[in-house]
């Protein structure tokens, strides 16, 4: 089992050296410069790395950049070999990133959020409290209860002083 820093530096070296091939040496037409390789990720035994990966464009191109990648999967080891020096070149399998649809949904829930705030705010404009401004004052100005005891009945005001 490797320890957590080589690891980390491994998917490092292999997101970086998977992304420059893509970038320039692999002439594939359905992966052009329409993927993006976000983060690389590796087992804790250093044999298998996860790759993910974005694309621009709708399912179709999806699809075509899934099946490219799939195709160039062992020149990319390859280069992930020659660049890492390690003894077992890791196996490569590519993921597509759903960071870009996570966002996409919260910025469409936000939206909707804001929408409904801006409907409860003009709603709430021109409304008045359910009991009117003050619901504590009673029909002659006076802070009295229910009852008329105003002061709880054992002659204290609200200071706590005694009233005469």
């Amino acid at each position: 089992m490797a320890d957590n820093a080589r690891a980390k530096r491994l998917a490092d070296l292999i997101r970086e050296v998977v992304a420059r091939k893509l970038q320039r040496d692999i002439k594939d037409p359905r992966l052009g410069s329409r993927v993006t390789i976000t983060d690389a990720r590796l087992t804790g035994d250093l044999r298998e790395a996860t790759v993910f990966y974005t694309v621009w464009g709708d399912d179709a191109d999806r699809a075509e950049v899934a099946a490219g990648l799939r195709s160039a999967r062992g020149v990319l080891r390859s280069a992930v070999g020659a660049a890492a020096g390690v003894k077992h070149t890791p196996s490569l399998e590519f993921v597509p990133d759903a960071l870009p649809e996570t966002a996409r949904t919260l910025d469409d829930l936000f939206d909707r959020t804001r929408e409904r705030d801006e409907e409860l705010r003009r709603a709430a404009a021109g409304a008045d409290y359910a009991a009117g401004a003050d619901p504590y004052v009673t029909r002659d100005g006076d802070a009295e209860d229910a009852d008329g005891a105003g002061d709880g009945g054992d002659g204290e005001g609200a200071t706590g002083e005694r009233e005469d």
